[in-house]
């Protein structure tokens, strides 16, 4: 009777704590699907007010806060009200003008450091009203002045200050000065050093969630990046051709505390993606809309950022460039400007010859090689990649790689929300590396991880996250190490890979 008596105790003991851990199991999962559900509505939510949540969700309510608040408010009434309202447009506006009175309001956006170079860096800024604005920067014994640089109605109220002449991996300070006032407190600009290690970050899929989040921030400023590639999905959230709410969306990067630190101190390239080119999965010239209309996106875009190019010269489309930071060429392409389904193109053929051309010309030991969207086809069935769109395109580019040994390519990617790298094998033997850091805005998307997956090499979901190339070149062999790193500073992830690994045999 007493084993009898034990059996039914332990058996009702062990019964009791499955229940429980069931409960809890179901309560989990609720509570990750209720979670996920206004994850994705509020992402959805591109109303004024779900602008300012996303402002004071990750600030303390103070002066600050509240200015940037009024200025939200004031611009959202002129941008929403006219699908062609400028920045000009809104300093003349009443309300505004108000505003800039009570505040003695200068500066609107801005410093945005880009451009980088051993000799200097690009300054971009955008100016409440019409206005000088040059730069001071020091050395610690002698103060340079670079402008001054005139914005008005055709710049959009922007302006790009070049500063030039610096010592290369040396570290100054500068302060922006608009009608000769200083704005705000300095920054440094830390010019590319010749032969010492490079450190690039780089990441998609900001969005509203990850541009004000102070955690992420700070961990990127502490790295010490030299330069940070985003590759779209950044600031503007579905605005079609409304040029104004483009508009407005921009202003609303340039509010949020963490962006104005993180843009302050290092270098900024950016590539759009669907999200900031038309909505969802568009691309070129979507059904009901213009060429004058993806040519109006185009100089929204092109005005807000600091990029050394915005695609072809000539015919003034697209927004692809290369560039060079230390040992890498980078080169960032546009991957919705020139699509087209009915005649399979992904880049389109005047910039498909541009990157032969670019990849071909390339003297670094390695070649950043930037997509908005994915080069593999793992996730969603290749929803959106290059798989889907044009596998012809992808298989030229990796045949003109491995036809001449064009060695260190680093393939990095976006769009499909999360962390999640893979190799992509080819018949040879060889294998291109590719990593995806679309989680920037911490958002919840496809699966992170899939045994079918067999080359994947991590995933992560619902997880605050930035990638990092960090350079080194003083080996016979140069090295180059990936590391995904959280919002809090943890290593998710790290690969280190030898130029010969990344070379075709």
């Amino acid at each position: 009777m007493p084993i009898l008596n034990s059996f039914h105790l332990n058996w009702s003991f062990t019964l009791g704590l499955l229940l429980m851990s069931l409960i809890l199991c179901l309560q989990n999962a609720t509570a990750q699907y209720v979670g996920n559900k206004i994850h994705q509505q509020m992402s959805k939510d591109r109303s004024l007010d779900n602008s300012l949540y996303m402002l004071h969700v990750w600030n303390e309510w103070n002066a600050e806060i509240d200015r940037s608040t009024q200025i939200a408010n004031a611009a959202h009434a002129v941008f929403s009200a006219d699908e062609n309202a400028s920045y000009y447009d809104l300093a003349g506006d009443e309300n505004f003008a108000e505003i800039i009175q009570k505040y003695d309001l200068r500066l609107l956006g801005g410093p945005l450091l880009g451009n980088i170079r051993e000799d200097g860096a690009g300054i971009w800024v955008r100016t409440a009203i019409p206005a000088e604005v040059d730069v001071l920067v020091s050395d610690g014994k002698k103060n340079y002045i670079f402008g001054p640089v005139s914005t008005g109605e055709a710049s959009d109220l922007s302006a790009i200050v070049d500063i030039y002449g610096l010592k290369p991996g040396h570290e100054y300070n500068y302060a922006v000065r608009v009608n000769g006032i200083q704005e705000g407190s300095p920054g440094y600009i830390r010019t590319l050093p010749v032969k010492d290690e490079v450190r690039i970050a780089f990441g998609t899929c900001f969005h509203r969630w990850g541009l004000g989040n102070m955690n992420q921030a700070r961990q990127i400023i502490a790295r010490k990046p030299h330069a940070m590639l985003l590759g779209g999905d950044i600031a503007v959230q579905d605005r079609l051709n409304h040029l104004g709410m483009h508009r407005f969306d921009y202003l609303m990067r340039d509010l949020f505390p963490a962006w104005q630190m993180l843009a302050q101190q290092i270098p900024m390239y950016a590539t759009w993606d669907d999200h900031d080119y038309f909505d969802d999965d568009l691309s070129g010239i979507p059904e009901g809309f213009t060429d004058e209309d993806r040519r109006g996106v185009r100089e929204v875009f092109r005005q807000s950022w600091n990029n050394p190019a915005y695609g072809t010269e000539d015919t003034g489309e697209g927004v692809f460039f290369r560039t060079r930071i230390g040992p890498a060429d980078v080169i960032m392409l546009d991957n919705r400007y020139f699509r087209d389904k009915e005649k399979g193109w992904f880049l389109g053929p005047e910039q498909m010859d541009w990157l032969e051309k670019q990849l071909l010309d390339c003297k670094g030991p390695f070649i950043i090689l930037s997509c908005g969207t994915m080069w593999s086809d793992y996730v969603s069935n290749g929803k959106d990649s290059w798989g889907v769109w044009d596998p012809e395109g992808r298989e030229k580019i990796f045949q003109l790689i491995e036809k001449n040994k064009i060695g260190g390519v680093l393939l990095i990617s976006g769009d499909r929300h999360g962390a999640r790298g893979f190799t992509i094998p080819r018949s040879g033997g060889f294998s291109f590396y590719e990593f995806e850091p679309a989680s920037l805005g911490g958002r919840h998307g496809p699966a992170a991880q899939n045994d079918a997956w067999e080359t994947q090499l991590f995933g992560f979901d619902n997880q605050y996250a930035f990638g990092e190339f960090s350079f080194n070149t003083k080996s016979i062999d140069p090295e180059v190490t990936f590391r995904l790193i959280g919002d809090e500073g943890e290593l998710l992830y790290e690969i280190n890979l030898k130029r010969s690994v990344l070379t075709p045999p």
